[in-house]
């Protein structure tokens, strides 16, 4: 604004409504109304039109990216908070962003990967345990545990995660027909608890946590449902593999192991490289990756890339798709939940970005794991 009333001899009020038209000058195109003005200004004032031109170009790409210096500040207020919180406070830190999503980029699942992989313990939904909300409990560490809250259990309403928390007496319920019938749960509550493994301290496995609720009478009166005493059959362990997938399923993240570390032989065999690996690949290297594919962006002023994030059991992988090749692999791009990808490594300081030259789906290695990327465009 001091530029154009200085060297282009605008008003305070011409300035200012120059100032406006930057905000959304790539979709009305009003900023432009003011190159003829600010040229002709700058002529009388003696200044060369090629130098004017510039000073008018400087503008325009000051208007595609920049934003006020009030809210710079702000933003950086809000980065070092965040900065200090999670170096200083982890377990808070996680606690609170689960508690505040949907938000932002990242998934829960991502959130608390990260988190382990700084050493916070994570704790899985327990009706023994659990409020609403994520909490933090005591485990005699420097840090203490952050306990997943019903909040996550997909379906799941607030008032009945509330009151599985307010009805628990102080040692905990003492089976799963007394949590039932205390806290009046229906079938259909009972059901999420048990695919979400919620019941795990009461019935231990899913198997025989779903062979005591299948036994549920009474629907029409809460109060007096029951769960049948018949005692529970000897049922055969569930594989790592298949609670995983029941976790995503009901949570759409696990506290078990990483799906990828049980892939990790055959992925090897193929040198498809983890995150943690990469990490040591010079500038320049041909690699393979694989991950889950947990976001893809692509932002408008990308001129078409895709921005691609993948997660195996070390860490997260940077994936960037030019445009030609979205365009000749948007298949894969776009519908895998496995992704491998062929590429070469850019090192820009600490930032590691795979560019990729070839694709693969390699979904059908999941099975029945379903998992859901974020996407932003």
């Amino acid at each position: 604004m001091q530029l154009a009333v200085a060297a282009g001899g605008f008003t305070p009020g011409e300035a200012d409504r120059l100032r406006r038209s930057m905000a959304a000058w790539r979709r009305t195109g009003h900023i432009e109304v003011y190159r003829d003005k600010l040229i002709h200004g700058m002529r009388e004032r003696g200044y060369p039109d090629e130098f004017a031109e510039r000073i008018f170009k400087q503008i325009e790409g000051f208007a595609e990216y920049g934003f006020p210096e009030s809210h710079a500040a702000s933003f950086a207020q809000l980065v070092y908070a965040s900065a200090w919180l999670k170096c200083h406070e982890p377990a808070a830190f996680l606690c609170g962003l689960l508690n505040a999503l949907p938000m932002g980029f990242y998934s829960a699942s991502q959130l608390i990967q990260d988190a382990r992989r700084h050493g916070i313990e994570v704790r899985p939904v327990d009706v023994q345990y659990s409020a609403w909300e994520c909490t933090l409990e005591g485990n005699g560490q420097a840090q203490p545990a952050v306990r997943l809250g019903f909040t996550l259990v997909k379906g799941m309403t607030s008032d009945i995660g509330q009151r599985i928390a307010q009805a628990r007496p102080t040692k905990g319920y003492s089976d799963i027909a007394q949590m039932q019938s205390t806290a009046a749960l229906d079938r259909q509550s009972m059901a999420l608890l048990t695919e979400a493994d919620a019941l795990a301290t009461l019935a231990g496995q899913r198997r025989a946590a779903w062979w005591q609720v299948s036994g549920m009478v009474g629907q029409a009166d809460l109060a007096r449902e029951e769960i049948d005493p018949t005692p529970p059959a000897t049922l055969p362990l569930m594989t790592q593999g298949q609670e995983i997938a029941l976790d995503y399923r009901a949570l759409d993240l696990t506290l078990r192991a990483h799906p990828l570390s049980l892939l990790r032989a055959q992925l090897a065999k193929e040198r498809l490289l983890t995150a943690a690996a990469l990490a040591q690949a010079p500038h320049g290297r041909i690699v393979r990756v694989a991950g889950l594919v947990v976001g893809r962006q692509r932002p408008g002023t990308a001129t078409g890339v895709v921005f691609v994030t993948l997660e195996d059991e070390t860490g997260n992988i940077n994936v960037i798709v030019w445009r030609d090749l979205v365009e000749q692999q948007r298949r894969e791009l776009l519908g895998a939940q496995l992704l491998a990808v062929y590429g070469v490594v850019q090192r820009e300081g600490q930032v590691i970005n795979v560019l990729a030259k070839r694709l693969v789906d390699k979904t059908a290695l999941l099975g029945t794991l379903l998992i859901r990327s974020r996407d932003f465009h």
